[in-house]
């Protein structure tokens, strides 16, 4: 193999030859950088946080023993755990149900419209456009009870006797969380759903009308078995990145008040940042992951049997 590599190389240029190396060899050159940023960020996190989770490593000094599954365990009855999952699916499934319902408006709506299609789609785009510290800086200020603009005009409405705290009262914080985050959202699932929409052909739609079928019935067999698949990778990709969502949260209330908006993100934080445990800490990001795991695999399972319904 290799005399015959040499006859072929004999009868080639110096130009020829740097080429078939460089042909050969270079896609490694290219893939090496990524692979490497991605053992950095994503590998070493994984496995420094597995080690210390079997460890009572602790950001106070102490002597780093392995301790097997008692931060597990310890995590797993501590009621306060079950408190910040529970907080977590309801802000995980308020953000995301209502950001594919406004977010199916609004791409339903783009798609209708003739003129200004890139203004509107501009305009769209706003709300994830903006660092994360800008929104929840501009809602805090727009929520506020003494000057927020928002209590003002529900006074001047009359709508409302008396300021409301949104961010303050254990009552309505979350929810009002979970609407800031269905704002933020809304633009990703509208972009892409429009995206998807543009895919189908106008003449499905026409032969459907001629067979007299109604809009609602256009919409169910035309337009959501087209976009369905699309929809399925948005929420998956959205349930991650709301189960992990730590900066929004942290920035319009710390998890607060009391422990009303603390996710589990959030208690992992305070576990290693207030009470100095990086074992625990560790130990629940690494049951977050678990969770995120099997939700995804249950997704992937789901998106597979509506790929094969397409196909």
């Amino acid at each position: 193999m290799r005399q015959y590599r040499d006859r072929q190389n004999a009868g080639k240029s110096v130009r020829d030859r740097i080429a078939d190396f460089v042909d050969r060899h270079m896609c490694g050159v290219f893939i090496t950088p990524a692979f490497l940023v991605t053992i950095l960020l994503l590998a070493y996190p994984i496995c420094i946080s597995v080690y210390y989770s079997f460890t009572n490593k602790s950001l106070l000094g102490k002597a780093v023993k392995f301790v097997g599954f008692n931060n597990y365990v310890s995590v797993l009855q501590n009621p306060e755990f079950y408190h910040a999952l529970w907080n977590t699916l309801v802000y995980t499934v308020i953000s995301l149900s209502l950001q594919l319902f406004f977010g199916f408006i609004v791409a339903l709506s783009l798609h209708k419209i003739s003129r200004f299609k890139g203004m509107f789609r501009t305009l769209v785009l706003i709300p994830w456009a903006f660092p994360m510290i800008i929104v929840t800086f501009t809602w805090s200020y727009l929520l506020n009870d003494l000057y927020g603009i928002v209590n003002a005009k529900l006074l001047h409405w009359n709508l409302i006797a008396q300021p409301i705290q949104f961010l303050a009262s254990p009552k309505i914080a979350m929810l009002t969380v979970s609407l800031i985050n269905v704002w933020f959202g809304v633009p990703l699932f509208a972009i892409n759903i429009l995206a998807s929409l543009q895919t189908i052909s106008k003449d499905l739609y026409e032969a459907a009308q001629i067979d007299g079928a109604s809009p609602f019935q256009r919409f169910r067999f035309i337009t959501l078995p087209f976009v369905r698949v699309v929809v399925g990778l948005l929420i998956i990709l959205r349930t991650i990145w709301i189960f992990n969502s730590f900066d929004l949260i942290f920035l319009l209330t710390g998890g607060g008040p009391g422990t009303s908006t603390e996710t589990v993100p959030i208690f992992a934080y305070r576990m290693g940042w207030t009470l100095y445990s990086l074992g625990r800490s560790s130990a629940v990001t690494i049951l977050l992951l678990l969770f995120l795991t099997v939700a995804c695999l249950i997704y992937f399972k789901i998106l597979d049997h509506w790929e094969e319904e397409v196909a």
